[in-house]
């Protein structure tokens, strides 16, 4: 587990495209190219937030596995302690920790920057793995939103799961949390 780097966007697009193309977890229709991917990282990266990338080991070496970052949960300046999870995993990979690995070390970091609740938004609703991993990680469903979104020529319900993160709701918060200044 480490802190993505410039070197692993090509792999981070292709991942992401074949979740664009594929999957339901993410509403876009268009698969972003290398530079947009980027753009997204480094602004995530300057703003302060975590974007790690895993490995697993496949045909006997350590190859990408997936990765995970933090964001904004919303734009407006008294949500800057809340952050919103994002995580992808390669589908040869999945089931073997690699999203529980990458959660961890997400949540552990989100913390250490003072960060106090974070938010999973999962795009397809019947998703369990995806419900089940938050779950197992201490995340509590805050609510369904039925047919919040379209893709591949079906209404999908959208979950949001909450977790909090260190002291939560407790004493005053740290204003120099990454992100929103």
């Amino acid at each position: 587990m480490r802190a993505a780097a410039d070197s692993d966007l090509e792999a981070i697009a292709a991942l992401y495209a074949l979740e664009v193309r594929e999957g339901l977890a993410t509403y876009e229709y268009e698969a972003p190219d290398l530079a947009e991917m980027r753009r997204r990282w480094r602004a995530l990266v300057e703003a302060g937030y975590p974007y790690l990338v895993a490995e697993c080991e496949r045909d006997g070496a350590w190859r990408f596995a997936g990765y995970a970052y933090a964001s904004a949960y919303r734009t407006r300046i008294g949500y800057r302690w809340t952050v919103e999870n994002s995580v992808y995993v390669r589908p040869d990979c999945q089931g073997r920790g690699v999203g529980r690995a990458l959660m961890l070390r997400l949540i552990a970091d989100c913390e250490a920057l003072g960060f106090r609740q974070m938010v999973a938004v999962i795009g397809d609703g019947s998703n369990a793995a995806s419900v089940g991993l938050h779950e197992r990680l201490g995340f509590k469903t805050a609510g369904v939103f039925p047919g919040l979104g379209r893709k591949h020529g079906r209404w999908l319900d959208t979950v949001q799961m909450l977790r909090p993160l260190g002291e939560a709701n407790v004493g005053e918060p740290d204003e120099n949390v990454p992100g929103l200044k």
